[in-house]
């Protein structure tokens, strides 16, 4: 009896910590999400010079609050599952770890208090809480879209690689030492940076015909930023068109997670984890 009891309170916990298709885990997710942001905000505030001087003490005692809550929920999560060893080296295991350790080293050892700029990564774990009922369809669906692209990004990549390399080249050759151009990496450099609209304005060509080709390579740059995004939009709008005409393809919107394994991407109503077997339902 003590046995099951047991079990049922881990079960009880993981859903709070790991799901959020319950009022107590969106409750805790939102809790999170707060703690998140107010922790961000301090690692701002802690790096202008004249907040930190006076209201230092302030900050250092919400950052060890906040801490020590991360610290907390960090150790439920393992203690919560059967395999510790699958949250502890999974992405935002190791996301958790890093964000949560720099304030205990910045105590133990003198000279670590740059690690402290690590605690932005639980920015990170935003995308987790996130992972709520009204997102996951059309995160999926953006998910689905980005990876159906990456063989058309990729190859539109490598095609603005080869021409900022070409026209790098050519700048070089007729601009030269005197303008700025003082090698070809340079040279790719600023077409790099001229094609993206960025415009640093630490090179510019002197010479008519550099500027006449500086002047190409602005105009192109406007169309090439537009292609990616036309790319993902036409992916996108594809998937969506797909699974209007396939009624029987559904989107599973659930936050269940396995106590055993910590798989987290099973269907509706599921009663068991598809990737190890184990009951869902913990009974």
């Amino acid at each position: 009896m003590e046995a099951k009891s047991n079990k049922n309170w881990k079960h009880k916990m993981h859903e709070i910590i790991y799901e959020a298709d319950t009022p107590q885990g969106k409750l805790f997710d939102v809790i999170l999400l707060i703690l998140i942001l107010a922790s961000i905000v301090l690692v701002m505030l802690e790096s202008v010079e004249s907040l930190r001087s006076e209201y230092g003490d302030i900050f250092q005692i919400g950052e060890w609050i906040i801490t020590i809550f991360f610290t907390l929920e960090y150790f439920a999560r393992i203690i919560t599952v059967n395999k510790p060893k699958n949250y502890i080296f999974s992405f935002y295991g190791i996301i958790d770890f890093i964000s949560t350790i720099p304030l205990y080293l910045s105590f133990f050892i003198v000279g670590s208090n740059a690690l402290l700029t690590f605690r932005a990564l639980r920015l990170l774990r935003v995308f987790r809480i996130l992972k709520v009922t009204r997102y996951i369809g059309e995160s999926n669906k953006l998910t689905k879209a980005l990876v159906d692209s990456k063989t058309k990004i990729s190859v539109f990549l490598f095609t603005v690689l080869i021409i900022c390399i070409i026209s790098g080249t050519v700048m070089y050759l007729v601009e030269g030492k005197e303008s700025g151009f003082t090698n070809i990496p340079v040279s790719i450099y600023w077409c790099i940076v001229t094609l993206t609209t960025v415009g640093y304005g630490d090179i510019h060509p002197i010479t008519p015909l550099g500027q006449f080709l500086a002047s190409i390579i602005m105009i192109m740059g406007y169309g090439i930023i537009a292609v990616p995004t036309g790319i993902v939009s036409a992916e996108y709008t594809k998937s969506a068109l797909d699974d209007t005409s396939n009624q029987d393809e559904h989107i599973h919107t659930n936050t269940q997670s396995c106590s055993n394994c910590n798989h987290d991407t099973h269907h509706d109503h599921a009663k068991f984890c598809n990737h190890c077997g184990y009951s869902l339902d913990n009974d």
